[in-house]
């Protein structure tokens, strides 16, 4: 396992196998019938679906109820609230995605505080340290992922090109680091590339910021987008332009890899493995409730999806066949 970066606090990443639970510690913890609830930044994208998955199926299997499934709808009041919440039903952990550092900091410490176990999934918010606000972080390497995308991108930049970054304009560990990433490569392994810089707010900002992008430089020869939602709206825009636009993203979504299989605007996609993630961030969360050690990150690497190997990237990352849509575009059925 290769990792690139860091995690929030500069430690080396732990591979997942660290945290695989023996048959004694499923056995304790069916015996123990813990209650665990997850709050996750949004519902509605493939990559939490999956993660949800992995984190579910492991729990039951560990006889943990889920008894809370939160969607923040990437909202700080929204997640400071539903954690508030949780002070009065006294899970027995918390495995949460912080969509912010600073404005969700203080309710996560709240849980901490009140002795409930708190598992972080991408992000660690500001001023919260493992061991004594949280036990363990489980992200993909994301630092990794922004350099696959670099990479896969510039092939086809031409010499002396403008290459977009739309990127998000929240304070989150998981998308600073594919952009810095990002922008590191550019600039090092392509220093003729000029790079242009845009943020969006709001998934449903990704259609405007990149009209904008197009407006103010239009000899833009190429765009990275910092996750799949945003960037199929940014897809929309680019299928529109006149000349076409080759884009890189991250996280493989059905609707990505069907635009990656055919080939315009998606040129690569650096791909997390969110079910794979969530059966991290269980496994974990039941060692951390059985009072066992735990490495303060853990991470997994992305993986380079390109139309060559879509489908066989798709299988291992969602555990399912690849879409009708997807085997006909690579030409493997009629």
């Amino acid at each position: 396992m290769t990792i690139s970066g860091l995690g929030p606090h500069g430690e080396r990443a732990a591979p997942p196998e660290r945290v695989t639970l023996l048959p004694e510690d499923k056995a304790a913890a069916n015996a123990r019938g813990f209650r665990v609830a997850v709050v996750l930044h949004t519902l509605e994208s493939d990559w939490a679906r999956q993660q949800l998955s992995g984190i579910v199926g492991i729990l039951g299997d560990c006889g943990t109820a889920v008894t809370h499934v939160i969607d923040c709808g990437f909202s700080p009041s929204a997640q400071v609230k539903a954690l508030d919440g949780l002070l009065a039903q006294r899970p027995d952990a918390v495995i949460s995605l912080p969509v912010a550092n600073q404005e969700v900091a203080l309710a996560h410490a709240r849980l901490a505080e009140a002795g409930i176990k708190l598992v972080l999934l991408d992000n660690a918010p500001t001023g919260l340290l493992p061991g004594t606000h949280y036990g363990t972080l489980v992200s993909a390497d994301n630092f990794g992922l922004g350099l696959i995308a670099a990479e896969g991108l510039s092939p086809y930049l031409p010499q002396g090109s403008e290459v977009g970054l739309l990127g998000y304009a929240a304070d989150f560990f998981a998308t600073n680091e594919r952009e810095i990433a990002f922008t590191q490569w550019m600039q090092t392994r392509r220093p003729d590339v000029i790079l242009r810089q845009d943020a969006f707010g709001r998934i449903d900002e990704a259609t405007r910021r990149t009209e904008a992008m197009l407006a103010a430089h239009p000899d833009l020869a190429g765009l990275f987008v910092v996750w799949d939602t945003p960037a199929l709206k940014a897809a929309e825009v680019l299928r529109s332009h006149p000349l076409p636009i080759p884009m890189a993203t991250v996280d493989l979504g059905e609707e990505a890899a069907i635009g990656l299989a055919q080939g315009t605007p998606f040129a690569i996609i650096a791909a997390q493995q969110p079910y794979l993630q969530g059966v991290a961030a269980a496994q974990t969360t039941i060692l951390t409730l059985l009072g066992r050690l735990t490495p303060a990150w853990i991470a997994l690497p992305g993986i380079a999806v390109t139309r060559a190997n879509v489908v066989e990237s798709f299988q291992r990352i969602w555990r399912n066949p690849a879409p009708q849509s997807v085997l006909k575009a690579v030409g493997l059925i009629d």
